[in-house]
């Protein structure tokens, strides 16, 4: 992936295709390993959005793990970790606007994201 970056920026939809682009941004959400990568990959996925090449979903996600990956709050409440009661959010940067920032991301509201997390095995 850092080869294709490197050679050709973001590989957004002209490139590659819906699906590959999908996968370019799968792979970096969960290259915890590099957060420095991730950061660097953050910063062209926002100018794929821009340019419709690439989805504000996956630009939402990925801006909230590199905020984790740095110690700071998430923007669209979309990281959780492993709770004494199940999953909880990761800390959350001005939660009275959560929502408004995810309908403008393409998320629906986070009260349907957490039940939907809570649900899952621990």
């Amino acid at each position: 992936m850092k080869r294709v970056v490197a050679a050709y920026g973001w590989p957004g939809s002209g490139l590659v295709g819906e699906d590959g682009a999908e996968a370019a941004w799968l792979l970096v959400q969960h290259a915890d390993h590099d957060p420095g990568f991730q950061k660097q990959c953050l910063a062209l996925l926002e100018d794929a959005v821009a340019s419709g090449q690439a989805s504000r979903v996956n630009l939402a996600y990925l801006t909230d793990r590199v905020r984790v990956a740095e110690g700071r709050p998430q923007v669209f409440g979309t990281q959780y970790r492993r709770g004494d009661g199940g999953p909880e959010p990761r800390p959350i940067e001005d939660p009275g606007r959560l929502d408004q920032r995810r309908e403008k991301a393409g998320l629906g509201p986070h009260g349907v994201y957490d039940r939907a997390m809570r649900r899952l095995p621990t």
